[in-house]
């Protein structure tokens, strides 16, 4: 069975103490048990989150829907993306099925990333690695005022920002995560092919900015 791998990096940085981190916990929660009913998701979409503060962890590998379990995460420390960019790159390296002579391999994988600050580490080198993996598309969103759009753009086209990193807005951000995944998961269900852009996903919400 071929998987649709999905990599969730999250900022679990100092200042996303308080209502953001417990929103993006939430929502993670939330997105779970929605796609825990969607049949498609159910057979062929597989989770994985990496935080990232002052360094980057995979706290959760690969996991199937059913088998999903998350984990307490905390607010402390600094932003290093460019540690959770090699990390990602790392693990589609290793988790990520190729496609040889005798078997299809996995479906490209999407990578949502959520961060609300700058980051604090060497982010280019990072950048460097991620740019060498194929994934089906990523999309960063900068949560609130403090992070930086110019940065996330040069990771992915798709850059999505909310006006504040509040419970409600975060909200949104993972019900539209969670759109996309059930969504991707039966297009290449149906259609036998890689999703391949923002353009084959649902609208975001209005809560959700498109950064151009």
């Amino acid at each position: 069975m071929r998987r649709l791998p999905v990599y969730l990096l999250l900022d679990t940085s100092g200042s996303m103490s308080g209502e953001p981190i417990e929103a993006v916990k939430n929502g993670v929660q939330v997105m779970i048990s929605s796609l825990r009913q969607n049949p498609q998701a159910i057979e062929t979409a597989f989770i994985s989150v990496i935080t990232f503060d002052s360094v980057a962890q995979q706290i959760i590998p690969l996991t199937d829907l059913a088998s999903f379990q998350m984990v307490d995460i905390k607010a402390i420390g600094v932003t290093a993306l460019g540690d959770a960019l090699k990390l990602v790159s790392n693990k589609i390296d290793n988790e990520v099925a190729k496609t040889t002579m005798e078997q299809k391999g996995d479906w490209k994988p999407l990578v949502f990333i959520m961060t609300d600050g700058i980051p604090t580490d060497d982010w280019q080198s990072g950048l460097n690695e991620f740019k060498q993996r194929k994934t089906a598309f990523t999309v960063a969103c900068a949560a609130g005022s403090g992070a930086d759009t110019n940065i996330l753009k040069q990771i992915t086209e798709n850059v999505v920002s909310l006006d504040t990193a509040d419970s409600a807005s975060i909200g949104k951000f993972f019900q539209w995560v969670t759109a996309s995944i059930g969504v991707s998961s039966t297009k290449v269900e149906d259609s036998g092919k890689d999703v391949t852009g923002l353009n084959e996903l649902p609208p975001p919400p209005a809560e959700l900015n498109i950064v151009v």
